[in-house]
């Protein structure tokens, strides 16, 4: 793993890498990242992570962020594709101070629509956990088993691709009903806290996921997204 630091006029920016290229069974990747009092932390990849196909067990990566008071991080990865055969036990980690704020989201790519990809056979375990002075304030869990060709046809009309966001801050209401706008029929967004907007969104291929997905994220980020995003 490495990490790249592109100039930026106000917040710190990484660009986080995996130099392997993509995950396969038995590879381990673990992320901490802390915001200082008062201070904005940007993390994105470089380009979309891969999952591979997986000889035996399971691919681990795990991520760990930290915003003490008055902190901003915006977690903003670029597309985790898998592959036909991948095995992925993904989590990540929040600890957030009473007044920290976050941005996050995570889009999943179900195999490269492109290149004619169907997963019959995929393990992907996902969890995301945010806490607030340390209790729970935010829980979502997914696993994908099996066949997700025919999973995806039965829950979600066929999606090729799917993503979820969390924005967490005093504004959050604000955005709701600009962002339920911007939506297509396929997403879905709601206030769970007077300060936190959950959003999921499914879609076609990672092109459109895409698509859906930058106009909000530039609103919520205020038009500071990673240029990496852009590429």
């Amino acid at each position: 793993m490495k990490a790249l630091f592109p100039r930026s006029s106000d917040a710190l920016e990484a660009i986080v890498i995996n130099t392997a290229g993509g995950l396969t069974g038995g590879d381990k990747v673990a992320l901490r990242a802390e915001a200082e009092t008062g201070a904005s932390l940007c993390l994105t990849t470089q380009a979309a992570e891969r999952a591979y196909r997986a000889a035996s067990g399971f691919a681990t990566a795990d991520s760990v962020l930290t915003a003490q008071s008055g902190a901003q991080i915006n977690w903003l990865p670029q597309e985790l594709i898998l592959f036909e055969g991948a095995a992925l036990r993904r989590s990540l980690k929040v600890d957030l101070a009473s007044d920290a704020r976050l941005l996050m989201v995570e889009p999943v790519v179900f195999g490269r629509a492109a290149m004619g990809e169907v997963l019959r056979n995929v393990s992907f375990q996902d969890r995301i956990e945010i806490y607030r002075n340390g209790l729970p304030l935010y829980m979502d869990a997914l696993r994908l088993d099996g066949d997700l060709v025919a999973q995806m046809a039965r829950l979600a009309k066929g999606a090729g691709a799917m993503a979820s966001l969390v924005f967490v801050a005093p504004e959050a209401e604000a955005h709701l009903s600009a962002v339920r706008a911007m939506l297509p029929e396929t997403g879905g967004a709601s206030l769970l806290h007077p300060d936190l907007l959950a959003l999921r969104l499914v879609a076609e291929d990672g092109f459109e996921l895409r698509r859906a997905l930058l106009p909000i994220l530039d609103r919520l980020s205020g038009d500071t997204l990673p240029t990496s995003w852009r590429l």
